[in-house]
């Protein structure tokens, strides 16, 4: 049986955190602007200083996502990508650079696929696990079984407005790390993170032993080194998106603008002691 690389995404959190600096996930559409580019824009900002990546598995209904994603969403599916694209952008990006790479998805997909075929090729590919931000965590427990199966990470999503209680049911079943969502709303940037996150993180960290990582709304290397002095690690994705749009179509000139960011953002969640 393949076993996909949880341990990997463990590694190398932990990693950061020994380092002294919050590690940089960054967030980007498969398929878009194309499955290459995609995948070719995944390396870039591998290379530019991200310390793991998150695919998103395109949905016609992205009812958390902002306009940004929202556009490159709009892109990736008018162009055909299939959870076939999915699968190889994970396979192509952990094999050319040996990094973590997870999935990012709603729940309608991978139940019309296939719960066990998805968890089997998502490990075969090499995947890290997979961030579920719809999944109810008391109607998850035949994904949890499949995705410990074939070592796969679940990474749930806990929000400002989740009480302790139902804070510490959600960190017990994930695995990986949990997704602290800055603040109510959906995807995007804001001027602000705001004091709402750093609460967040303290009260989830009171719940579990698992990294606590922080999205929505981080854009610039001023907000990743605010969010990386509670957190450990920041989370950024319509950013990169939006970089890739406004090289409006020039690929090298989207590659090099993610890659830029990639590297001020990598800066700026190293922490100064």
């Amino acid at each position: 049986m393949t076993t996909g690389n949880i341990q990997l995404l463990s590694e190398t959190l932990a990693k950061a955190k020994a380092e002294n600096r919050a590690a940089l996930i960054a967030y980007l559409p498969a398929g878009f602007p194309t499955v290459d580019g995609g995948i070719e824009a995944i390396k870039a900002v591998f290379d530019g200083g991200a310390d793991v990546v998150e695919v998103g598995l395109p949905h016609s209904d992205p009812v958390l996502d902002g306009p940004v994603i929202q556009t490159a969403d709009d892109i990736a599916l008018r162009g055909g990508v299939k959870i076939a694209d999915v699968m190889r952008t994970v396979r192509e990006a952990h094999e050319a650079t040996g990094k973590p790479v997870l999935v990012m998805t709603y729940w309608n997909p991978i139940d019309r696929y296939g719960i066990e075929r998805f968890t089997e090729e998502l490990a075969a590919a090499g995947g890290a696990g997979c961030i579920l931000p719809d999944l109810p965590v008391q109607e998850s427990a035949v994904w949890r079984e499949n995705a410990d199966k074939h070592g796969l990470a679940t990474v749930f999503v806990v929000a400002p407005s989740s009480k302790d209680a139902r804070l510490a049911t959600i960190t017990s079943a994930g695995s990986g790390f949990v997704y602290a969502a800055s603040l109510m709303g959906v995807t995007g940037t804001r001027e602000s993170v705001g004091e709402q996150a750093a609460d967040l993180v303290r009260r989830t960290r009171a719940t579990s032993e698992l990294p606590v990582c922080v999205g929505l709304g981080v854009s610039n290397a001023a907000q990743a080194k605010e969010v990386a002095v509670f957190a450990d690690g920041v989370i950024v994705g319509s950013a990169f998106v939006q970089r890739i749009l406004d090289a409006d179509g020039d690929e090298a000139a989207g590659l090099a603008a993610v890659r830029e960011l990639a590297g001020e953002l990598a800066a700026g969640v190293r922490r100064v002691s």
